[in-house]
């Protein structure tokens, strides 16, 4: 708990000092990014056992640990990303947003730790309110206020399906509490109310038929928050999902595992062939990102073990890969002040690092040895197979060659179309940190990937 009053802290001074600063004009407007990296840095060292207890039904075991840990890092990054964009086109409005995402930080923390129907619920407010109001905060921007627009229709409709879903669990079983739910006898309506959840739940991790809203909301709101929207918020939710079906209902496996099989099933597939048809980015990593919840999903459907310390092991791989190429597409879009593919043509001879940071990221997305990525969809698949789903794996094998045409299309429009511009692409310092750590966190677990394993192995022992 130490770790969420020191984000709640670290919020109130982000905000604090922006009260204060506007007084003194334009040039304090980068100075809340620097106390937001430093300060999340810092809070960073309180992730640990704590015998503090303010929220109850919050557990702050190695699983909550493990997800805090990766959502502040996606968070750092975030920062890092946004750092040069705030400072161009957001005037006096930086600390407003620095304050937002501390908040929506703290909501994803206490969300993965939650062990309470009602805790989960007001969590994921807490972690979706300020990513509406980030979505629509360039100053001029239409598109993003019409991404928050969406986002928030779409958020509200997910969250009442999701309460009305508890509701129902609350009134047949009379409890919301996590260990009371887990061995009850389940109703009808009880049933009603866990399929209702699941599908708020597949709403906020935007699962097909739930996902028509993300590819509008990545093109629209501002890439840095897209790098930060593509990794914490769902990994959180999927978290939260994993704990209330494994932790509360693992009896009942043969109602929502074939559930989620079929989720994960078609999010594959319409994910990754409507990936094939697009020609913006951001809208192609939109789509890419749909289908790697339903690999994903793989390892929640098999109902085991080892697939969910995968999911774990696949959310840590996934962060640095997704947020990695959000940084480079970053890049290259205020370069050439387009999201287009065609932006990419010849990128190899202007910048060849940010072509070669941009064909790893690639590469882990596609699952191609030896990255990390390619250690993911294996042991995911293999936890799909031990869970029985051999017709899945398959499904989802062959589908992972489709996305590699999409992957190298990218690749190729960089290092073999020729490019009409001269000279290079600059690169923001804060921005060449973000994408050299995301390098690392692709290449050096694509090596050795048996830390990170283990680390997932100790974090999802918390379930069982």
């Amino acid at each position: 708990m130490k770790y969420i009053i020191s984000l709640l802290v670290l919020s109130f001074i982000i905000l604090g000092f922006d009260l204060v600063a506007r007084k003194e004009g334009r040039r304090w407007k980068a100075v809340p990014i620097y106390i937001t990296l430093i300060g999340l840095i810092a809070c960073g060292f309180l992730i640990a056992p704590d015998e503090i207890r303010i929220l109850k039904g919050f557990s702050n075991d190695p699983l909550a640990r493990f997800m805090e840990i990766l959502i502040l890092v996606a968070g750092i990054l975030g920062a890092l990303a946004f750092a040069r964009t705030g400072e161009e086109r957001m005037g006096e409005r930086v600390g407003e947003y620095c304050f937002l995402l501390v908040l929506s930080i703290m909501g994803m923390s206490i969300l993965v730790g939650a062990s309470d129907l009602l805790l989960v619920f007001v969590s994921f407010e807490l972690m979706s309110l300020p990513l509406y109001a980030m979505a629509g905060f360039m100053i001029g921007d239409e598109r993003g206020v019409e991404a928050s627009m969406k986002f928030l229709i779409v958020g509200v409709i997910s969250s009442a399906m999701m309460f009305y879903g508890i509701s129902l669990v609350y009134g047949c079983l009379g409890t919301t509490s996590f260990t009371a739910l887990k061995g009850e006898g389940l109703s009808m309506l009880s049933v009603l109310g866990l399929v209702l959840i699941m599908a708020g739940f597949g709403f906020k991790i935007a699962t097909v038929p739930f996902h028509a809203w993300l590819p509008d909301v990545y093109e629209g709101a501002p890439t840095p928050l897209v790098a930060f929207l593509s990794m914490a918020p769902k990994g959180a939710g999927l978290v939260a999902l994993i704990r209330i079906l494994s932790g509360i209902f693992p009896d009942m496996s043969f109602i929502w595992a074939p559930i989620l099989a079929g989720l994960s099933a078609v999010s594959m597939i319409v994910g990754n062939y409507l990936a094939l048809a697009q020609r913006n980015i951001k809208r192609l990593l939109a789509y890419s990102s749909i289908a790697h919840i339903g690999y994903m999903l793989v390892g929640l459907a098999a109902a085991n073990g080892l697939g969910i310390t995968m999911i774990l092991f696949y959310l840590a791989t996934y962060l640095f890969a997704n947020m990695g190429a959000f940084m480079v597409v970053e890049v290259v879009s205020r370069a050439e002040g387009s999201e287009e593919i065609e932006c990419f043509r010849g990128l190899a001879t202007r910048s060849p690092l940010l072509a070669l940071s941009m064909l790893l990221f690639l590469l882990s997305l596609g699952g191609i040895p030896f990255m990390a990525g390619f250690w993911a969809k294996l042991y995911v698949f293999l936890a799909g197979v031990k869970g029985g789903l051999i017709w899945l794996v398959l499904l989802g094998a062959v589908l992972a060659i489709v996305a590699l045409y999409y992957y190298l299309m990218v690749a190729r429009r960089m290092y073999i179309e020729p490019s009409g511009e001269k000279g290079g692409v600059d690169i923001p310092f804060p921005l060449a940190i973000g994408i050299a750590v995301c390098i690392i966190g692709v290449v050096v677990p694509g090596i050795f990937p048996g830390f990170l394993v283990r680390l997932s192995e100790i974090a999802s022992s918390a379930i069982f």
